[in-house]
């Protein structure tokens, strides 16, 4: 009789013993975390990051051509190869526009007057790679939904 109650006063005290549900809940709460809350944040972060660091490549070419502006605004496309060598190279800038007036046409013979207010015009694309939030991120309407063109403007005369 006095080995059942030890085995019954046994049972209790493992009963009561809850030290081992914890490292066990953790597992759930990790995974949690992980899954819900810190890779679509890294998702996001990333996104913002690419997207800063591809203004900010578009914003130093701009200030690179900035300070030598082409001579004739109607024909300058050995200016644009040249301007175009001065890009940063992980986000290329396909071509560069050059807009006359307030109307934003491209510069020609008719618009190209001295008063007119001109314009660069200029893009690079961005290709986002989201773990988890695809479906949120890439709504692009370009053949690759996660690829972005950002476009930048800038006054140079």
């Amino acid at each position: 009789m006095q080995s059942w109650k030890n085995r019954v006063s046994g049972k209790r005290s493992l009963i009561a013993d809850r030290r081992g549900a914890v490292a066990f809940e953790m597992l759930f709460v990790f995974a949690f975390l992980f899954l819900v809350i810190l890779l679509p944040l890294a998702d996001l972060a990333l996104a913002g990051f690419q997207y800063i660091q591809a203004l900010a490549a578009l914003r130093g070419f701009g200030q690179s051509i900035q300070y030598s502006p082409p001579g004739d605004v109607t024909n300058a496309s050995s200016w644009a190869s040249a301007a175009l060598a001065k890009a940063d190279s992980r986000y290329p800038i396909p071509s560069i526009q050059l807009i006359c007036g307030d109307s934003n046409a491209v510069c020609d013979s008719t618009n190209s007057d001295p008063s007119q207010p001109k314009y660069y015009v200029y893009s690079t694309t961005i290709t986002l790679t989201p773990m988890v939030l695809r479906s949120a991120i890439c709504t692009s309407g370009n053949s690759n939904p996660c690829s972005f063109t950002l476009t930048y403007s800038e006054r140079f005369q």
